[in-house]
């Protein structure tokens, strides 16, 4: 998950200012974590209480966003996802925003196969995001963050993401010059997966990530989450980017990462 988080955090000063270039300071001191972060340990909450308890992960996922994330108000909500972690009994409404993707790569260290980490995206997504573009653009995030944990080449996460999702037909040096904010799966999630897929290494793809533009944060929160399961974080990196996040999401990152470990490097 602290590859979510880097990404996250290096996109979050770029999101409406964006940079497209891959040279800039990777963690800068006035950035900060979004409700790309918050939301990602919420699921990564609701995965590890659903285990606990046998509770319905549906439930429990609704539970853990809106007790984790009402108390970060200011952190970034869309205004409807903004309503529906303050309504008493919330409903999905047919969202296929990013939101769906960014928060759903926890779903791919809790999954022992790719049959039951689609099955866990689609509990934790339909609660809000039950468009078919943001089941999608869940799915095939945790799909990839799967296959790149679970040792498959790029060749055979691109393969596997085109044949099934999207057509990554573009790279993003062809893309960049004209590229805006786009906050649909559709338009971010492809976007955040080739950027991965071009990477050399970690902060590489995180660069490359946020010289992206658009809605920089979430796509680099996207690419992060893949490049940390096929690259893994280097150590420094990792320590760094604990700094920002506070006491209680940082205990939520650690209690996921023993359970289930990630690479370190």
């Amino acid at each position: 998950m602290i590859g979510t988080i880097i990404g996250d955090v290096a996109g979050s000063i770029y999101e409406f200012d964006n940079h497209k270039s891959k040279e800039f300071e990777l963690l800068q001191a006035n950035g900060f974590f979004t409700d790309d972060s918050v939301m990602t340990l919420a699921v990564c909450d609701a995965l590890m209480k659903s285990k606990d308890t046998g509770r319905s992960l549906q439930k429990q996922a609704v539970e853990s966003m809106q007790t984790i994330g009402q108390p970060y108000p200011d952190c970034g909500f869309g205004g409807r996802f903004y309503d529906w972690i303050y309504q008493k009994n919330p409903l999905p409404y047919k969202s296929y925003g990013n939101g769906a993707a960014m928060r759903v790569s926890g779903c791919a260290y809790v999954g022992r196969t790719l049959h039951e980490v689609i099955t866990l995206a689609y509990q934790v997504t339909k609660v809000s995001h039950n468009h078919p573009e943001g089941l999608k653009g869940a799915e095939a995030t945790a799909v990839a963050v799967f296959l790149a944990r679970t040792g498959k080449t790029k060749e055979e996460i691109r393969a596997h993401i085109t044949e099934r999702y999207y057509p990554l037909d573009f790279t993003i040096d062809s893309i960049r010059p004209d590229y805006s904010f786009d906050v649909s799966c559709q338009g971010s999630v492809p976007q955040a997966m080739e950027a991965f897929l071009e990477s050399a290494d970690f902060e590489d793809a995180i660069r490359t990530a946020v010289s992206v533009g658009g809605d920089s944060d979430t796509i680099a929160a996207i690419t992060g989450s893949i490049a940390e399961a096929y690259y893994g974080v280097p150590k420094a990196l990792r320590e760094k980017a604990l700094t920002y996040l506070d006491d209680r999401l940082r205990r939520i990152l650690k209690e996921f990462e023993r359970r289930y470990p990630s690479k370190t490097i």
